[in-house]
C-alpha cells in the first residue's frame, strides 16, 4: 500500500506542477475593428506612424485598435496621400472608411 500511495501522492504532485506551468494568458484588451476599402490595391496602409503593409492586405484583415484617436494614412507612388483622423470608441461599432486616392496629375 505504501508504494501505491507514493504513487498517488507523485501524481497529483506532478498535476499541480503542470497545471502551474501552463502558459501565462494574454490579458484581454479591448479593442476597435477598422475596415478599410478603396483603391489602389498596392498603396501603403500607415496607422499611428506603424506600416501595416498594402492597402489590399488591410482591406482583407481588418485592424484592431485600441481605444483612442489614431492617424490613418494611406500612399502610393504618383497619388496625392490620403491622411485622416480616426477615434475608436468601445461600443461604437466598426471604423470603416472608404479611402480613394487621387492621382497626381502630370
Amino acid at each position: 500500500m505504501k508504494g501505491r500511495s507514493q504513487a498517488l501522492g507523485i501524481a497529483a504532485l506532478l498535476a499541480i506542477l503542470v497545471a502551474a506551468c501552463e502558459p501565462a494568458q494574454a490579458p484581454t484588451v479591448p479593442t476597435v475593428s477598422l475596415r478599410v476599402a478603396g483603391a489602389p490595391a498596392e498603396a501603403t496602409v500607415v496607422i499611428d506612424d506603424t506600416v501595416l503593409g498594402t492597402f489590399d492586405f488591410v482591406a482583407a484583415h481588418g485592424v484592431a485598435l485600441p481605444p483612442g484617436k489614431h492617424r490613418i494614412t494611406v500612399h502610393a507612388t504618383g497619388y496625392f496621400p490620403w491622411d485622416r483622423e480616426v477615434e475608436a470608441k468601445l461600443g461604437a461599432g466598426p471604423i470603416r472608411l472608404q479611402v480613394g486616392l487621387t492621382p497626381i496629375p502630370d
